[in-house]
């Protein structure tokens, strides 16, 4: 799904919801809800009231979609194939390969921070991370560096 989609479908859903709160408040006003359901007393039918009501129902309406909207533009997707170099990992752009890094910071707000992975310290620096060495008990220890 696009990011113009989802927004519009996202809009589309809240709108719809205010909606059927406006729906429903006008109900409660035009047939008493609380008389026939809850056995309340009878109320009669405030127009004024109902109109403040709805009014203030569709400024939240507005404001609400306003904010969604603004919100939703901050958003960066990572959408579609992205081809990636089986060996050292770059990202093709056009006919560019640049970095995974610079890729994914250049198109969102991630920040990247490098470590270093068990498998790959016992590759890389044997001399450092030694293999561990297995106990009579079976439990782990490491070897004296």
């Amino acid at each position: 799904m696009s990011k113009k989609s989802f927004t519009r479908e996202l809009i589309l859903y809240e709108t719809a919801g205010f909606g059927i709160v406006i729906l429903f408040l006008w109900a409660d006003e035009i047939f008493d809800l609380p008389h026939y359901l809850l056995g309340a007393e009878p109320t009669p039918v405030n127009w004024v009231e109902s109109c403040l009501e709805s009014g203030f129902t569709f400024v939240l309406c507005i404001f609400t979609i306003t904010f969604t909207s603004k919100l939703l533009k901050h958003i960066k997707y990572l959408e579609g194939f992205l081809p990636v170099c089986s060996f050292c990992k770059r990202i093709r752009v056009n006919h560019d390969w640049i970095p995974i890094e610079d890729y994914i910071s250049n198109r969102s707000e991630a920040v990247f921070s490098h470590g270093l992975c068990p498998r790959c310290a016992k590759e890389h620096y044997p001399e450092i991370f030694a293999e561990d060495e297995e106990k009579p008990d079976g439990h782990k220890e490491k070897e004296a560096r």
